[in-house]
């Protein structure tokens, strides 16, 4: 199935902001694969931004484009000075995070209960909008614990709308704020995606993303038929080989799709600008350990980059012959087909 564009939409197809995953080395990578999906940083907290270390929170290869700065907070003015910040760091799209349901996060006053409050959501947007050029926008649930969804979901988009905001991203799940741990909230609220395609069909003027318990391109596409864009999360990072078919089958790209030993030689040179920085290998490897998923060889490839890759001075000898291992494995299947091609024409 061949979607031809008639002009580029970023949204269309996105790889979730992700803490602890999402971060430059792994955008790079996603990049190599993808020439035209929005790319996401994690959440980025307005108090680091403004008083961290910016440079090392916010820096990135200028590859990356098009990328978007998540951002977590509930004040105003303070998100409104972290989005000038990101806009200056060249950052696409300023995202705000209404959707991560963690203690940490809540203690903060940010992320998923802020679906409780819309009102202060619509402020910390129209503060943000005010302060940038580019484009605002918010990543939430559908509601948290005994929140109605529609309700829920319908106005904090509508309040959010008020203030200038066009584009949401709509994780199809509630958060539970007490009971369930962060990671089974991406997986014990059931999924309701009638209800954000109902959210686009009602709000046509917007532009409604899809989040959540998306596998693969393959459903990226049946949620297109719906919907204007679609992010993937976990599905993309520990299978990142399925982005290499995005540029053809997503946007529609004359192009052929980006194999998994084509990505390695793309990002190497990423890879070793980076050990010149000073990164450690391991840190910037263990993105792509999901790579060959599927592939024979993936487990050697695996252990390579985890067992050789922390070593004090790793360097990209290691990369070279993890790639090897898999080269080999792959050879050696075909052989097999091969020879049992040909006994079976014989036989």
């Amino acid at each position: 199935m061949i979607l031809v564009m008639k002009q580029f939409q970023a949204h269309r197809f996105s790889v979730a902001p992700m803490m602890d995953w999402s971060d430059r080395h792994c955008r790079s990578l996603h990049r190599v694969l993808s020439s035209r999906a929005l790319l996401y940083s994690e959440m980025v907290t307005t108090g680091a931004v403004l008083h961290g270390d910016r440079e090392r929170l916010l820096a990135y290869d200028a590859g990356q484009h098009p990328v978007a700065l998540q951002l977590g907070g509930s004040e105003p003015a303070d998100l409104a000075a972290a989005a000038r910040i990101g806009e200056d760091y060249g950052y696409d799209e300023i995202n705000l995070n209404v959707g991560c349901p963690s203690d940490r996060v809540q203690s903060g006053k940010f992320g998923a209960c802020l679906m409780r409050e819309p009102d202060l959501v619509a402020d910390c947007m129209a503060a943000m909008a005010a302060a940038v050029k580019v484009p605002v926008t918010v990543k939430c649930r559908i509601g948290v614990d005994d929140q109605d969804p529609e309700e829920a979901l319908f106005t904090l988009v509508d309040k959010c709308v008020a203030a200038g905001v066009s584009t949401f991203i709509v994780h199809a799940r509630k958060a539970w704020l007490q009971g369930l741990s962060p990671k089974e909230n991406r997986d014990v609220p059931p999924l309701d995606y009638p209800l954000v395609y109902r959210l686009k069909r009602e709000r046509p003027g917007l532009t409604i993303s899809i989040n959540g318990g998306v596998p693969g391109v393959d459903a990226a596409l049946e949620h297109l038929q719906h919907v204007d864009g679609v992010m993937l999360g976990r599905a993309a990072y520990h299978e990142a080989g399925l982005l290499g078919a995005v540029d053809r089958r997503v946007f529609g790209l004359d192009a052929p799709d980006v194999t998994p030993f084509e990505a390695v030689e793309r990002y190497r040179p990423y890879i070793e600008a980076s050990l010149a920085q000073g990164w450690r290998l391991a840190g910037i490897t263990r993105h792509m350990l999901g790579l060959f998923h599927g592939l024979p060889g993936a487990r050697a490839w695996r252990r390579i980059l985890t067992v050789e890759g922390v070593g004090e001075g790793a360097g990209i000898e290691v990369v070279d012959k993890a790639l090897e291992a898999v080269r080999r494995a792959v050879e050696e299947r075909d052989t097999r087909g091969a020879q049992n091609t040909v006994e079976t024409a014989a036989g």
